[in-house]
């Protein structure tokens, strides 16, 4: 069990290459998504994480598969991270019944309790009460399972995110609030929208551990949650981690982008993708060579191709269905 890569959650050289195929695997899925909007060929909206793969290839790999999480409306690729099947969340956003949710949920409703996930939510900031659950659920269980909690950093505007965060911290509740900062709420840079320099700073006003960290630097990302998690397991209550990331695109496909820089744009991209750097890492550890490199991106984009296949193959819902799996039995 070779390590050449030192980090705090001991995954091992193989475990580091399936993060770095993770990491392709969101980052394909992403863009093959991107395009077929574009071509009117899925339907509604979509939010892509293009450029923020590190925050949940990393996260996402020191979780248990029967771990909680809660994915945001832009949460492809935690969702991926966590396990889910790419063809079924392909088919989930082409709408076939072969989907995760039966193609009732798309792009921002997927959940798929066999892998943790209690859902994508469409309401910022409303995974936020559903993971506090969970893990309220855990504790009164005596389990050693943890929620997390993945959102972006606008969320810590709404009311849902204080109470959450305030009620696991007096109740020391196994759950972390993994908060991707990606610069932009929608359309205005996160410095207009709050007076901290730092969300996690806003953990000290209840009382818990908060951290801010490079969420494109995958090591660190795996250390930080690692550590959270860990302290969650012991019942030594939540972690507030603010993940410094960018994302490539658009807030939602019909986003301009007029509130920022080509240039910093083409910074974020040229210096600060997280798989190039992931990559370095990694070779320069003796992990893989450039050509297997290379083939893991190959194999990632046919992956995503072969998900294509499968969605457009798998049948639409028969109109008799429309009321089913709405309610409650």
């Amino acid at each position: 069990m070779s390590m050449s890569l030192p980090n705090d959650a001991g995954l091992t050289d193989q475990e580091l290459k399936e993060i770095y195929e993770t990491m392709w695997n969101i980052r394909f899925f992403d863009e093959k998504v991107d395009q077929l909007f574009a071509k009117g060929v899925i339907h509604g909206t979509t939010h892509l994480a293009v450029g923020q793969e590190a925050t949940a290839a990393g996260s996402g790999a020191v979780l248990r598969k029967t771990d909680w999480i809660t994915a945001t409306h832009r949460g492809h690729g935690q969702t991926i991270a966590k396990g889910t099947n790419i063809h079924a969340m392909m088919a989930e956003l082409f709408g076939r019944t072969t989907g995760t949710n039966k193609g009732k949920g798309g792009s921002m409703h997927i959940a798929d309790l066999d892998t943790g996930n209690l859902g994508a939510n469409g309401i910022v900031g409303g995974g936020f009460p559903i993971a506090t659950g969970a893990a309220l659920t855990e504790k009164l269980k005596k389990t050693d399972t943890v929620a997390l909690a993945y959102a972006g950093d606008g969320s810590t505007n709404e009311g849902s995110f204080h109470e959450s965060v305030n009620l696991a911290a007096i109740w020391d509740l196994p759950v972390i609030f993994f908060i991707e900062n990606n610069q932009y709420g929608m359309s205005g840079p996160f410095k207009k929208m709050m007076r901290v320099d730092k969300l996690s700073d806003r953990a000290k006003a209840y009382g818990i551990e908060g951290v801010t960290i490079d969420g494109n630097d995958l090591i660190e990302v795996i250390n930080t949650t690692y550590a959270a998690v860990e302290k969650a397991r012991r019942g030594e209550g939540p972690t507030l981690i603010e993940a410094m990331t960018y994302r490539w695109k658009g807030h939602s496909k019909s986003d301009a982008k007029k509130y920022r820089t080509k240039e910093e744009e083409e910074d974020w991209r040229k210096n600060r993708d997280p798989i190039r750097l992931a990559k370095e890492q990694m070779i320069g550890a003796g992990i893989f060579t450039e050509e297997e490199a290379e083939e893991i991106r190959l194999q990632a984009k046919q992956r995503i191709e072969d998900a294509v296949t499968f969605a457009e193959e798998s049948p639409m819902p028969a109109l008799e269905t429309l009321y089913e799996n709405v309610y409650a039995d």
